[in-house]
């Protein structure tokens, strides 16, 4: 499955670009029982009310209907919807738009892109409905769970340049995290390790023995009793990189859910974010060649919130 750009197909609706679905090369029956069958977390009775409504359509424009006759390769186009979708109540600003970009302001909770649960309330599906911008696409990630700056390509042409600054690490990223003191760890520090999947828990991240292949700059740029606030600059991109680096050295950041143990809060408790902002971003445009610089709105609690946690 993917997403579709062929607006002669069916247009963004409320942010979303319809999805696709390609039949198989072998098959027979109707569209109904392949799409029941297929895609079974919708219910028969939602399927066919969806085909009714004409939002579920052929690659030629032709509505397929229920009763239509399975046909081999033939790609479908229809609506993602979820129902009873969490509402995330923090607002996402724009800090920079041209032809090319667009820089967002994330806040903490919301998904960068639709995925599970989360599908009306992520950040890529809000800033499509805001803008209009039916091509528009992250070209790096941050967790849900981390605040702060994320990158957009407005335009397919231009997309494989700015994904390209990701991939070649030519991009200054540059974090602030907020986690305990401790005396016997020495900073400013690098610390590197090889980190994979937890085979038990896929959501969550591992060191494990083995050459490196995640790297992070670190050092304190404030401290008040127990705790610090830290400059994370990560010269890699795995996944939960920060998180994992800092647990590892016995320093989990405040409001870590996932590390050094799975805390998960409950939906809708905005009571205690984690702790780390994308702060900055900085990198040499590689389509107008003006250095870009972008710094994050947002800041992270005080450190003399967590005295007596």
């Amino acid at each position: 499955m993917h997403n579709s750009h062929d607006p002669r197909v069916l247009p963004m609706r409320d942010g979303i670009n319809p999805s696709c679905v390609v039949l198989p090369s072998v098959g027979e029956g109707s569209l109904i029982d392949f799409f029941t069958t297929r895609l079974s977390a919708v219910s028969r009775e939602e399927w066919l009310g969806r085909m009714q409504r004409g939002e579920v359509i052929d690659e030629l424009g032709e509505p397929a209907t229920p009763e239509r006759a399975f046909v081999p390769g033939l790609r479908i186009y229809y609506y993602r919807e979820l129902e009873n979708e969490a509402e995330i109540p923090f607002e996402s600003p724009i800090l920079f738009q041209d032809e090319h970009l667009l820089v967002a302001d994330k806040p903490h909770f919301l998904p960068v892109v639709p995925s599970g649960r989360f599908l009306q309330h992520t950040l890529l599906v809000r800033l499509k409905r805001e803008t209009g911008l039916r091509e528009l696409s992250p070209v790096h990630r941050i967790d849900r769970d981390t605040a702060g700056l994320v990158l957009f390509s407005v335009q397919r042409e231009t997309r494989g340049a700015y994904q390209a600054l990701f991939r070649d690490r030519v991009v200054k990223k540059v974090y602030e995290a907020v986690a305990r003191y401790r005396s016997d760890i020495a900073f400013p520090r690098e610390h590197a390790s090889r980190m994979q999947e937890c085979p038990e828990q896929f959501f969550r991240m591992q060191e494990v023995p083995g050459e490196p292949n995640s790297q992070t700059q670190m050092e304190i740029i404030e401290r008040e009793g127990e705790f610090a606030r830290y400059l994370l600059k990560p010269v890699t991109g795995k996944r939960h990189q920060l998180r994992v680096h800092m647990a590892s050295l016995g320093l989990p950041l405040m409001g870590d859910g996932f590390y050094p143990v799975v805390n998960d809060p409950e939906e809708g408790d905005w009571s205690n974010p984690l702790q780390l902002l994308a702060k900055r971003l900085e990198f040499v445009d590689p389509v107008t060649g003006v250095l870009r610089q972008f710094e994050s709105g947002r800041n992270l609690r005080t450190l003399g919130d967590f005295v007596g946690v």
